[in-house]
């Protein structure tokens, strides 16, 4: 699977979390999927409730009012963003446990290296497999 973002949308996921530090940072992504392709058409930068660099929960009412918007552009979840302060862009224990959709994405974002570091990976009986993830101009 290939997950296209668009750069502006990639530039405002980095300033979401890092205007979340020294908490994790989270949201939703929706779009479109075309054969084996999600595009993400929109993302929403939500509030972590748990305020936790280790964890986070995703406002319950942001959640209803992304996904209505969602509905009302016609477009698909695609699935969610968080960020990792501290540790790399790969899918803890907890976030492998907490995966509850095999066909969502997942991304995650790592603030702990001198660069941002994005990755998506789809989660499914407990394995992450890294997707492809293209950040276009």
């Amino acid at each position: 699977m290939t997950v296209k973002l668009k750069r502006s949308d990639y530039d405002a996921i980095i300033a979401h979390a890092k205007a979340g530090l020294p908490n994790e940072a989270c949201g939703l992504i929706a779009g479109t999927i075309d054969g084996g392709v999600k595009t993400i058409e929109k993302v929403y930068l939500l509030k972590n409730i748990d305020e936790s660099p280790e964890h986070f929960s995703i406002d319950p009412r942001e959640q209803l009012a992304a996904v209505k918007d969602m509905r009302a552009l016609g477009l698909s979840p695609l699935g969610n963003f968080h960020s990792h302060p501290e540790t790399p862009a790969r899918p803890s224990a907890e976030d492998i446990r907490l995966a509850y959709d095999p066909k969502a994405s997942y991304l995650i974002l790592s603030l702990a290296g001198e660069a941002p570091d994005l990755k998506a990976f789809e989660i499914e009986s407990g394995a992450a497999t890294r997707q492809t993830l293209v950040v276009q101009m």
